[in-house]
């Protein structure tokens, strides 16, 4: 065998095992999953799972994770605009949660991750009541999507995954004291890349 055959062996191996390593897996079995996959949400940690197609189906059920794991749908809405100004929330990129527990939690991306803070329940009753899709978002997994920072007013009924995958990105987009010439355009490119699903 030559030098030259040996070495490229090596090289492919290497290749092969990085990619092999970057490669998302089920959380729960090991199994590959595609680049559109399933989420479960895990209500201890407050963190979305990566799942496969099979394990997604046994928690598809209401109740099939005992309250421990909770099945992410995939349901994007837009909306009209939306006051959320009622709900005391001074910031203009913001996620609203409803909880199991009855409480909603409003969280704004930042450099740092999410910034976490409850919303008054008898607030968001009152905006439930004004706009009833509202009503119909599933605790824990879906959330009221809103970002009026620098002249958009996208309101949006989305899955939690689409909520963190928009605070991962301005946590690796942002640079210095005022998120720098990236994060925005970035922002507003993930915006428009929602698309509605059912």
């Amino acid at each position: 065998m030559s030098v030259d055959g040996a070495l490229a062996r090596v090289i492919r191996s290497a290749a092969d095992r990085a990619e092999r390593a970057e490669a998302e897996v089920c959380e729960l079995c090991a199994a590959p999953v595609g680049t559109e996959h399933a989420h479960l949400y895990e209500t201890g940690a407050a963190e979305v799972r990566c799942v496969c197609r099979l394990c997604s189906v046994l928690f598809a059920a209401d109740g099939a994770g005992e309250g421990r794991y909770r099945l992410v749908p995939r349901r994007r809405l837009r909306l009209p605009p939306v006051d959320t100004a009622v709900l005391g929330v001074p910031v203009g990129l913001v996620f609203f949660v409803p909880r199991s527990d009855g409480t909603v939690t409003a969280q704004g991306p930042s450099p740092a991750g999410a910034m976490r803070w409850e919303v008054d329940t008898a607030a968001w009753r009152r905006l439930a009541a004004g706009v009833p899709l509202l009503a119909s978002l599933a605790p824990d997994v879906e959330a009221l999507l809103v970002n009026t920072v620098r002249g958009l007013d996208e309101h949006w009924i989305v899955p939690v995954d689409d909520c963190f995958r928009m605070t991962a990105l301005i946590r690796r987009e942002w640079r210095g004291l005022s998120g720098g010439g990236r994060v925005w355009p970035a922002v507003e490119q993930f915006f428009k890349e929602l698309t509605e699903r059912s």
